[in-house]
C-alpha cells in the first residue's frame, strides 16, 4: 500500500484562538459595565457665589481614607452629628482628599455629606481648574 502524500500548503484558517480571545474580551465587558455606571450626583455651582460670613470647615481625608473635621479624626457618627450642625447653623463644608486616597473612600464620603442635606460644599485643590 502506498499512501499519497501532499506538501502543499493548508488554505484554512484556524478560527479557535480567535473565539477564545472574543469571549474573554466579552466577559471582561460584562464584568466592567457594573462599574462603569456608579455615580452620585452631586449639584456644584457654575461659578463662585458671593462671600458670606458662614464658617468654613474643612473636611479631609487622608491616603488612608482617615477622615478628619478641621484636622480632628472623626468617625461615621460623629461625621453624622457634624454635618448636621452644619447643615442646621447654615455653614460652608470644604472637602480635600490626598491625591493617593481610594476612590470608594471619597465616594463612601460624598454620599454621607449628600444624605446629610449639605447644600454648601466646596473641594479644595481644583484651583487650578479655575480657567476652564
Amino acid at each position: 500500500m502506498s499512501t499519497i502524500t501532499s506538501h502543499e500548503p493548508l488554505a484554512e484558517l484556524n478560527i479557535t484562538p480567535l473565539i477564545d480571545v472574543l469571549l474573554v474580551l466579552i466577559v471582561m465587558f460584562i464584568l466592567c459595565l457594573p462599574m462603569a455606571t456608579n455615580e452620585l450626583p452631586i449639584d456644584l455651582p457654575g461659578k463662585a457665589g458671593p462671600a458670606s460670613d458662614a464658617p468654613v470647615h474643612r473636611l479631609a481625608i487622608d491616603r488612608a481614607g482617615v477622615v478628619s473635621w478641621d484636622g480632628v479624626e472623626v468617625g461615621g457618627a460623629g461625621l453624622d452629628a457634624r454635618l448636621r450642625d452644619i447643615v442646621r447653623s447654615g455653614g460652608q463644608l470644604t472637602l480635600a482628599s490626598d491625591a493617593l486616597t481610594r476612590f470608594e473612600a471619597v465616594d463612601r464620603t460624598l454620599a454621607t455629606i449628600k444624605r446629610a442635606g449639605v447644600t454648601r460644599l466646596g473641594f479644595e485643590g481644583n484651583e487650578r481648574y479655575a480657567a476652564f
